[in-house]
């Protein structure tokens, strides 16, 4: 487990007023991902798994008739697919994905992409001149949080206090189904009582579903590791540098004690500074 400190203890004055202000000053298209890929709507589900996995990015958008109808997601494959017990061999991305596509113009504001995440609940199409140019996702979205009021909160005000944990031993199978079931991104690894690492949507993809490996495999095999965490002091625009520098979606919170208190994710980060 390596507990990352935060930038301001390391750094304590990491940012200058430059830098503030280009962060300030950041739209759509400066944080995008791009160029898009896209998966047709009559492919299955493995299919889209492992060209999610070889360009270890998190969701395509579906194609129909030339057209852009949708959006599927590693969580759509947790959930809809896999938690389920079906084969993703048979199950066709255009029975799964969400529609329609939730799009913000590439010139809007950071803050408006993250209220509109926020309220839909989504990733974003960017579109410009009714073009789509890019996808915004929460990690996306957190490169350019800038320091304000909203970000200086608490992340663990709008993360989870119950952190899922499971044991290496514990198969792949098991652990998605956990997942799936709740819902949930990520599930804290223990060896012999103590977390070793985390298994989260984008191991399942990249070195699970692109590799076909199968889902008995223990999961302490094919999990993240080491555990980065934080302490329970860090603020929002923190947490967001934090997982930006080490590119990690969700950061686990200790005491004193280095006991795990929470976790939180890139996007309740973004749900923060929606506010």
């Amino acid at each position: 487990m390596v507990i990352v400190q935060t930038l301001k203890k390391v750094f304590p004055t990491a940012l200058s007023e430059t830098t503030k202000k280009r962060l300030r000053s950041l739209r759509v298209q400066d944080i995008m991902s791009h160029p898009v890929k896209t998966i047709p709507d009559t492919a299955n589900m493995a299919q889209a798994a492992r060209l999610m996995g070889r360009n270890h990015i998190g969701s395509l958008i579906v194609t129909a008739d030339d057209d852009h109808v949708g959006i599927v997601t590693e969580r759509d494959l947790m959930s809809h697919v896999l938690a389920l017990g079906k084969n993703p061999a048979t199950v066709k991305v255009g029975r799964v994905m969400s529609k329609p596509l939730i799009s913000i113009n590439h010139d809007a504001t950071i803050k408006k992409a993250a209220q509109m995440m926020t309220r839909k609940k989504g990733r974003l199409a960017v579109m410009k001149v009714n073009t789509l140019v890019g996808v915004v996702t929460a990690s996306d979205l957190i490169k350019g949080l800038p320091e304000t009021r909203e970000t200086e909160a608490k992340p663990l005000m709008y993360g989870s206090k119950l952190v899922e944990t499971a044991d290496k031993n514990i198969s792949v199978a098991r652990i998605v189904n956990i997942m799936g079931k709740k819902r949930i991104g990520s599930v804290v690894i223990l060896s012999e009582g103590k977390p070793m690492g985390i298994f989260t949507e984008r191991d399942l993809l990249t070195t699970i579903m692109a590799k076909r490996e199968p889902l008995s495999t223990p999961v302490g095999e094919v999990t993240s590791t080491p555990l980065m965490v934080t302490d329970l002091d860090v603020n929002v625009f923190e947490a967001a540098s934090i997982m930006t520098t080490n590119k990690i979606k969700r950061l686990p919170l200790v005491d004193e004690k280095d006991e795990l208190r929470g976790i939180i994710t890139a996007r309740d980060l973004v749900e923060a500074y929606s506010k």
